[in-house]
This record gives structure tokens, C-alpha cells and sequence, in this order.
């Protein structure tokens, strides 16, 4: 007869969480040195943050009819060359603007923001780098970074690996919200330029830089080519929230769209009326010298280029024709490099046309 009593023999050698691979004393050390970092995101509206169970923010009372807008996005595959060139430092910005860009093309105020980090074993000062990108991230959209959780799992990553993830909730009054229904035939295309590849395409960039082997370039668009692949993901929000609150008389954006995953063509289309396309010139703005050597290096067309990659073009605007100018003048005026790039056409077949 089987006996399914608890053995009374064992070894009796403690074995601590520790032994187990979670160390608790250095997950406490990094909530300690990440602290000060999250203190200097914190606006108006923050009740309670980093170390509570729960973050708590109370909407502002200059909205009177406060719709949320809610965005979770992480990095891809570029957390691989994170990890292969010991560059952190600047993916926890990529992490943020993927989504406060996104939450943004709904002409949303980015409010707060909360992380995910998870590894095998916590690495302190890799960690700290890496959530110290996040807090600049935030801080430079004014965004509350509010709260988040660190995991430590071991066995789940390779040694030296993490992965991360990212939540950003915003606000929009309920009559100013982008829907890109009133988007018509012969608005102008602006083109907000990207600071580099961002987040999207690197399971290509990375074949990209395995072809090239000792051929590859030790400099792009002036910086080491590492430097350049690895440029953050460029924060859009405080330039076009101004362009959004300036006086309708001078000009009124219709829609917005965030160059991500899919690229141009694929992101466009999702602003626009069914009946609508868009028809793009892409000899109007320059092509980096990171876009150049990717294109040739993986021989693909402009088509594909345009649906791997941003381009070139991070944030795309659309706004009548008759105010283009005094809308792309006042996102100049902002620090932004901004291209009228095309026009919005019926739509015969494609939903975006390249010429």
C-alpha cells in the first residue's frame, strides 16, 4: 500500500530563496537607487508611487469631459544588441516612447507610466540603467513614471538577458480627440523625422550587421555605427501636444500616426477613412546614412523599406491644406525636422502609394 505521508527524514541543510537564485537583498538595493530617478518625473496629479502596492494618480480638473487612453508596447528583438554590446542605458527610452507616442496619436497627455523588468538574475547597475533611460523617457514627455515590478526568474533568461515591457495611461478631453474622421481628400502628408531606426526592424537590422561582418561601416550619420543602430526611439509628445492646443484659426491637425511596426504604409492607413489613401513622395525627406547601408546591405525595395522601417519619418500629421505651412512651421519652431512628405487622395487600390 502506497503511503502518501510527508517523508520524516530529509536533508536538513537550509535552503534559502537566495540559494534558489532570488536575491530579495538586491531587489530592495535597486528599489532604493531607482527612487530618485521616479521622483524626478512626478507632476501634478501623483497620490502615490514607487513602493506601494498600488500607484494611484487623480486625473486634473482642467478636463471636463476626461477620456483615458491607454498604451503597452516593450523593445523587440533590439534588447539582443542591448545585450551584445553592454548598451542600456538608452532602451528604457525606447520602452517609453513606443508607447507615449502611441497614446499621443490620439491627441492624448501622456499622464503616468509603469514598467515591467524581467531577468534571470538582477544585475543592479544594468537594471538602474536601464530604468534610468525610463525615467528620462518620462521625464522628457511629462510622464509620471508611477510604479512598476522587477522580476527575478531564474532559469526563464539566459544570463546577461532581460526583457521589458511598458504601460502608459493618458488623457484627452472627449471633444478634441483625434479620430481622423474628418480627414479629406487633398490634406497635406507632414513628416516628422525619426532620430534613427527606433524599435521596429531589428530582426532584419540585426542580419544586417551578421552580413556585414568586417565590412561594416565603423561610422554612420557620424557616430559609431553602434551608437547610431542603438539611438533611441525620438519622444514626440511635448511638440505636438503644443501644435494640438494652438488656436484652431492658425491651424487644426486631423490625425496623427506613429511610424511604428509596419511602417509607413501599414500605420498610415489606420488614421484614414476607408475611401481614403495616402499618396507619398518619398524623395521629399532625406535618408539617413543608417537607412542607406540598411537597404543596400539587406537588397530590398522601397516598398519593403517603407514597410520594415520608419524610414526616416517617426510621426506623421495630417492637417488641411491651407494651414500645412503655419503647422509645420510651428513644429520647426518646436526643435522638430518636419517634411511635407505627400497628400491624402482617393483611395483606387492601395491604401498608400509611393512615388
Amino acid at each position: 500500500m502506497t503511503s502518501n505521508a510527508v517523508p520524516t527524514t530529509f536533508n536538513a541543510t537550509p535552503i534559502h530563496y537566495k540559494d534558489a537564485g532570488v536575491d530579495i537583498v538586491a531587489g530592495d538595493a535597486l528599489v532604493e537607487r531607482i527612487k530618485p530617478l521616479a521622483k524626478r518625473t512626478m507632476r501634478d496629479g501623483v497620490l502615490a508611487g514607487i513602493g506601494g502596492f498600488g500607484a494611484m494618480f487623480e486625473v486634473s480638473k482642467k478636463f471636463k469631459e476626461p477620456v483615458l487612453v491607454s498604451g503597452t508596447d516593450g523593445v523587440g528583438t533590439k534588447l539582443k544588441l542591448a545585450f551584445e554590446w553592454q548598451m542600456h542605458d538608452t532602451v528604457g527610452i525606447d520602452l517609453v516612447a513606443m508607447s507615449v507616442n502611441d497614446v499621443l496619436v490620439q491627441g492624448a497627455e501622456p499622464l503616468f507610466f509603469l514598467d515591467y523588468f524581467a531577468c534571470g538574475k538582477l544585475d543592479i547597475d544594468t537594471a538602474a540603467a536601464v530604468v534610468g533611460g525610463i525615467a528620462k523617457g518620462c521625464e522628457e514627455s511629462g510622464c509620471a513614471l508611477i510604479g512598476g515590478e522587477t522580476a527575478e526568474m531564474p532559469g526563464m533568461y539566459a544570463a546577461g538577458e532581460y526583457d521589458l515591457a511598458g504601460f502608459c495611461v493618458g488623457a484627452v478631453e472627449k471633444s478634441k480627440i483625434l479620430t481622423g474622421k474628418n480627414v479629406a481628400e487633398g490634406d497635406v502628408i507632414l513628416g516628422l523625422a525619426s532620430s534613427g531606426v527606433h524599435s521596429n526592424g531589428f530582426s532584419l537590422v540585426r542580419k544586417c550587421v551578421e552580413r556585414s561582418g568586417a565590412t561594416m561601416p565603423a561610422l554612420l550619420d557620424g557616430k559609431p555605427y553602434r551608437e547610431a543602430l542603438m539611438a533611441p526611439t525620438k519622444l514626440y509628445v511635448k511638440p505636438v501636444l503644443a501644435a494640438l492646443q494652438a488656436p484652431a484659426s492658425e491651424f487644426t491637425i486631423k490625425a496623427l500616426a506613429h511610424i511604428t511596426g509596419g511602417g509607413l504604409l501599414e500605420n498610415i492607413p489606420r488614421v484614414l477613412p476607408d475611401h481614403l489613401a495616402a499618396q507619398l513622395t518619398t524623395n521629399a525627406w532625406p535618408k539617413s546614412e543608417v537607412f542607406q547601408w540598411l537597404q543596400t546591405t539587406s537588397a530590398i525595395s522601397d516598398t519593403e523599406m517603407a514597410r520594415t522601417f520608419n524610414w526616416g519619418i517617426g510621426m506623421v500629421v495630417v492637417v488641411d491644406a491651407a494651414s500645412s505651412k503655419a503647422c509645420q512651421a510651428f513644429l520647426e519652431a518646436q526643435g522638430q525636422s518636419v517634411f511635407n512628405i505627400g497628400r491624402i487622395a482617393k483611395r483606387t487600390t492601395e491604401a498608400v502609394t509611393l512615388a
